[in-house]
Formats: structure tokens, C-alpha cells, sequence
């Protein structure tokens, strides 16, 4: 997906003095506005691949040795109909650096066909001394394309942030927002990092002081717009504008996003400071990283920068001096999580980092779709101001909850976009001016999570808690998240995020404690309906205090079990738990939430019977009931 729905507000001109005044946040040379020497992007060059040795330490011409044999195994086998394909050359690797999680980045000496490169990867990964290959797919940011708008007038308020009430529906809205200035008054989110994997940033008043440092992870001149391949310190935007068919043929020309911006504006953009808008944890510090420039991004340069961000090791890198407890993706591709990337995750979350990422624009099952699919991510859906899903956004049982994305043209200037800070420029940001625009997209709905989450962080340990674990968090959110005003079109998650229902039930008043529904009657596996599996059970009814008790096998390997409640009257919670019955106040899982609307997820759940028992908080009909195993 190319460029963004754009709309600018002008900056007032005290503004823009005071942004010239600053110096910036971040460190980076002047842009380059030359362009790269190559006039192509690299993968025109030749394929990279990310190959994973089970001996990483191997010697490193051993490990090209295998490449170039598994080169000649796939050429010798291809069909052959026309004299040039005899006579095309077969490929040798060269190496290109060491990644994180001891993978190696290979490039290939000159560009394959689909099938021949589909050819060499088979080969390759079945050579005993390889782990895994993939090709290093290029993913792009998840906002929405659209055309620039002309400024609207400037508002007259009367309140600290000059453009909050009007525009920031997002925050603030009773149906579509998330009840953040209700949160502001237990936590801004002071103390906690959050990591902006994206297109970088440009400096603006009216964020630059929560912004850290960070650093620049493009390793191809050609797509960061750089003078060398080299990762370097800071993440200063140079800018992601395209010419027509300069990253793919049939590709039109789009103007800079300045994409990282905006989201981390979203995160963590000053409030109380009389000028601007407000992000969601406005006391929170971000760490931009750099990893999408002209074309998109790497995925091994992605891979590595979320290691990174979370307190990893990156060969060729300085320690990151600020390790992130929240990392944020609002950037994705089509295909399933690639190894690398499940790994990185990994390492991650086991580092302590919750990652948040974005669900897609692609209108599809987030399951089709990366990081969206990888295991231990917060997948993020995209809602409307009037609460519904965005037409755009990605769904199904991959996706956790939704936040305010926008519903774009369909709701209007300004409730259907959301709206942060950016650069006037089209192409390159020292061409152009601070000043505040609307997007929309998947890619503004996941920086509202990753806010929370810090806001949520904040809060425990300003109350002398100890953080939430990466579970525990997305547990949290998940089950926070406020019914969707009507039931959506499609799954996009438990409901919608709100900000001050997270903070209460992460300080142990976010819910309905007493657990004494009545449910220890003396039920036991016996007595449960069995599911099957995504298929649901409809018209179920019950009074105040009754319970139903469902059974689902789950068989080893499964990624995710997905129990949802919705539609009819009144009012149920619902307790998981697995090998027996859930009862009185014994239970793994629960979801309880005004109304029918309830979530449990279950992440790569045991091999077990999963026992389900929904409970009458009051009385209730007409409820579905569905258990989804992955």
C-alpha cells in the first residue's frame, strides 16, 4: 500500500519559528536530496536471502558453499523451453552481513524467476546443515493512500492543546475513542519506552522532546536515501516518496508519508503545552527505528531492529541504551510470519517487550498476512469514530482488538481520519514545514495499543507494582477492551480499546470480583456440550446465576484457542479452563465485561479438554457461542 490519506492544518508561524529554534531529538546528517547512486532498489539486483545454519558458527565459505550447491541442484533441474533459458547463468550467493539470532543475510548474484527462486529455497532448505531460508521480503506501513486536502480553517478552543477537542476524536470520543483523558488522571505513561519501528521521524515542537535518539536500520542506500548502506545512530526520515515504477512495475508515484511521525505522535506527542494536538501516553519517551524507506523495508532489517529495540544484541550494533517495554509495528506484508520474524518476537517478548502491530488494510484474515500472524504479537484491527471496523481492516481469530483507525472519506473531515503531527513536504522534510495531519489505516489504530500499554505500565508501577509481563499485559488489553456499539461484520478482536478500563484492571479494579456466581453446582466434564471446532452454538438462554458448560478437544501444535460470546440480551461472563470444569473462583481464563460480548484467547495452548462455562451475570437469550482452535 502506497502514501496516506492526507490532511493538514496548517502550523501557527510561532510555530514553525520555535520548531527552526529546537535543535532535534534524534541525530542525523542534513538530507541527501541527490538521489542514490542505483536508480533501482536491490532486490532488483539479485534476491536476499535469510538463511539459518543449525551450526551458526559455521565457517562462513562452508556456508556459502551450500548456497552455490543447492544454486546448481535447483538449475540443473529446471525445464528448459527456449535457448535463453539454457543459457542463463546459475546464481552464486555472496554474504552481506550476520543478523541477529545467528541468521546469515545472503544476496544472490543476479534476480531469479519465481520459480527459480521457489526452486533454490527448496533445495536449500533441504540441506541437513541449514535451520530455515526465506526470501527477505520488502513490507511496507500500514496507512491508507489518499489524496492531500486543502488546510481547514484553524479552530478557536479554549483548552491547553489548540486542536484536541476538534479534531482528536480518537482520544476523547464517547463512541469511537478510548477514554483517554479519563486515564490521564491515573497515568501519562512517565518512565516507560516505547519503540516506533517505521519510517523514522522529523523533528517537531511539539514532540521533540519525548523523542530518544534511536537508530537507522536500512541497510540499502537506494531504499533509505542515504549515502551508504551502513546502519547509522538516529532515525531521521529522509523521506519515502516514489516516482512511478521505481519499486514495482505498475506502481504510481506517492508523496513522503512521513509515516513514523505520525505514529509516534500517536504514542506520545506533547499535551499540556499549549500548542498542537496530544498522543496517548504524552509523558512516555518513544525510540524511533528506522526500517522503511523508498519502496518499504526488509524484513531481516525488520527482524533485527526488534531484537534491538527490546534490549537485544545485533551484530555490527551498539547496545541499545533505552530497551523498550512496548515496541510498536504499523507496518506488514501479505504471507504468513516468517521464521525470522517469529524468532525476533520471540526474543522480544522473552526480553520483557510487548509487541503491538497493526492487523492490515487488505480487507482479509489477518492470518494471511505478517507480523499479523506471527504468535506473540498484539494484533491490532481498525475501528470507525461510530465504533464499527474500518472497511479496510484486517480480521479474524488473529486479531486481538481494534482502535481508532479511521473510516476515512466515509466519515468525513476530521472524524474519519486521526489526526498527528507530520511535515508539510512531499518529498523531502527539509523542504517542508511541522504542521499536523490525518491518516488512516491499521497503522493508527496499533500506536493507540502500544499508548495504552504504556499508560497501563505507568500506572502499575506508579502504584508499586511490579510491570506487566508481556501476557499479562496483552491479557489486560484484551480484556478491557469496551463491546463494539454493534456487533462488527467481521471478528476484529474482544471489542475496543479503552484506556481507562485497562488502567483499572491492571490496578485490580477493572472488573466484577466476587466471583461467587453460583457456578460450583457440582458440574463436571460429564455433563458439557461438546464444540465443534468454529462452528458455533446459537439461541442459548439462561437466568441470573445460570451456567452452561461447553467441552472442546485441543490437539498438540495448536497456535491459539478463541472463545468469543456475542449477540442477543443481558448479560454473561465466561471461564476457560483446561482438563477440568471451571469453578467458583477456579479458573485460567475469564472474560467478564458488561453484556455478551466476551473474549478469551489462549495462546499455543496445552493438548487438553478446554471446559467453557458461560454464566448468567443476569438473565440472557438468544447468545452465540463459538470456540475457534489454530
Amino acid at each position: 500500500m502506497t502514501g496516506n490519506k492526507h490532511l493538514r492544518i496548517g502550523l501557527l508561524a510561532s510555530m514553525i519559528a520555535t520548531a527552526l529554534a529546537l535543535p532535534a531529538a534524534h541525530a542525523g546528517a542534513p538530507l541527501e536530496t541527490r538521489p542514490a547512486t542505483r536508480t533501482t532498489p536491490a532486490a532488483e539486483d539479485g534476491a536476499r536471502l535469510i538463511v539459518r545454519y543449525r551450526d551458526a558458527g559455521a565457517d562462513r565459505a562452508l556456508k556459502l558453499q551450500a548456497v552455490d550447491a543447492a544454486a546448481r541442484r535447483a538449475h540443473g533441474g529446471r525445464i528448459i523451453r527456449t535457448q535463453s533459458d539454457a543459457r542463463r547463468p546459475i546464481p552464486t550467493a555472496r554474504h552481506v552481513r550476520p543478523l541477529a539470532l545467528g541468521a546469515d543475510l545472503l544476496r544472490l548474484s543476479h534476480r531469479l524467476d519465481r520459480s527459480e527462486l521457489e526452486a533454490l529455497v527448496r533445495e536449500l532448505s533441504a540441506d541437513p546443515a541449514v535451520r530455515s531460508v526465506e526470501v527477505d521480503r520488502m513490507l511496507r506501513h500500514t496507512g491508507l493512500p489518499g489524496p492531500r486536502r486543502a488546510m481547514p480553517a484553524q479552530p478557536q478552543l479554549d483548552i491547553d492543546d489548540e486542536y484536541f477537542a476538534q479534531y482528536q476524536w480518537h482520544l476523547h470520543d464517547a463512541t469511537g475513542g478510548i477514554a483517554a483523558p479519563a486515564a490521564w488522571d491515573a497515568s501519562t505513561g512517565e518512565g516507560v519506552v516505547v519503540a516506533v519501528l517505521d519510517t523514522g521521524i522529523v523533528p517537531h515542537p511539539d514532540m521533540d522532546a519525548n523523542m530518544l535518539e534511536g537508530y537507522d536500520f536500512i541497510t540499502d542506500a537506494f531504499v533509505s536515501r542515504r549515502a551508504t548502506d551502513a546502519r547509522v545512530p538516529g532515525a531521521y526520515d529522509h523521506g519515502d516518496w516514489e516516482a512511478a515504477d521505481e519499486c514495482a512495475a505498475g506502481r504510481p508515484a506517492s508523496d513522503s508519508s512521513f509515516h513514523g511521525t505520525h505514529v509516534a505522535g500517536t504514542v506520545a506527542e506533547l499535551s499540556n503545552n499549549a500548542i498542537g494536538m496530544a498522543g496517548v501516553a504524552h509523558d512516555a519517551q518513544v525510540l524511533p527505528v528506522r526500517v522503511l524507506g523508498r519502496c518499504g523495508g526488509y524484513t531481516s532489517d525488520i527482524a533485527d531492529a526488534i531484537v534491538w529495540a527490546a534490549g537485544g544484541t545485533v551484530p555490527g550494533v551498539p547496545a541499545n541504551p533505552h530497551p523498550a517495554e512496548v515496541i510498536n509495528l504499523s507496518l506488514g506484508g501479505g504471507g504468513s510470519c516468517s521464521p525470522l520474524s517469529q524468532a525476533a518476537v520471540d526474543t522480544a517478548t522473552a526480553l520483557g517487550a510487548t509487541v503491538v502491530v497493526a492487523a492490515g488494510n487488505s480487507n482479509g484474515d489477518a492470518a494471511n498476512f505478517t507480523p499479523a500472524s506471527c504468535d506473540n504479537v498484539v494484533a491490532v484491527g481498525a475501528s470507525r469514530i461510530t465504533g464499527g471496523r474500518a472497511s479496510y481492516s484486517n480480521y479474524g481469530a488473529r486479531v486481538d482488538l481494534a482502535g481508532p483507525g479511521g473510516g476515512g472519506g466515509v466519515d468525513g473531515n476530521p472524524g474519519g481520519y486521526v489526526w498527528q503531527a507530520t511535515n508539510t513536504s512531499a518529498t523531502s522534510p527539509d523542504l517542508g514545514t511541522p504542521t499536523y495531519v490525518g491518516m488512516a489505516g491499521t497503522s493508527m489504530a496499533s500506536p493507540h495499543v502500544a499508548g495504552v500499554a504504556a499508560l497501563v505500565q505507568g500506572a502499575v508501577v506508579g502504584a508499586g507494582q511490579a510491570p506487566r509481563t508481556p501476557a499479562e499485559l496483552e491479557a489486560i488489553l484484551v480484556e478491557s477492551a469496551r463491546a463494539f456499539p454493534a456487533a462488527p461484520d467481521r471478528e476484529i478482536g474482544s471489542g475496543l480499546l479503552d484506556a481507562e478500563a485497562a488502567i483499572a484492571l491492571a490496578l485490580g479494579g477493572g472488573g466484577d470480583d466476587d466471583d461467587d456466581d453460583d457456578d460450583d453446582d457440582g458440574d463436571d466434564g460429564d455433563d458439557a456440550t461438546e464444540l465443534a471446532n468454529k462452528v458455533p452454538v446459537r439461541s442459548l438462554s439462561g437466568g441470573a446465576g445460570d451456567s452452561l458448560l461447553f467441552r472442546i478437544e485441543v490437539a498438540d501444535g495448536a497456535r491459539l484457542l478463541n472463545v468469543m460470546s456475542h449477540g442477543g440480551s443481558g448479560n454473561v461472563s465466561v471461564y476457560v479452563s483446561s482438563g477440568e470444569p471451571p469453578a467458583g473462583d477456579a479458573y485460567e481464563f475469564r472474560s467478564s465485561r458488561p453484556g455478551n460480548s466476551e473474549t478469551v484467547r489462549v495462546r499455543n495452548p496445552a493438548a487438553a479438554a478446554y471446559y467453557i462455562r458461560v454464566v448468567g451475570e443476569t438473565a440472557f437469550d438468544g447468545l452465540t457461542l463459538q470456540a475457534r482452535v489454530d
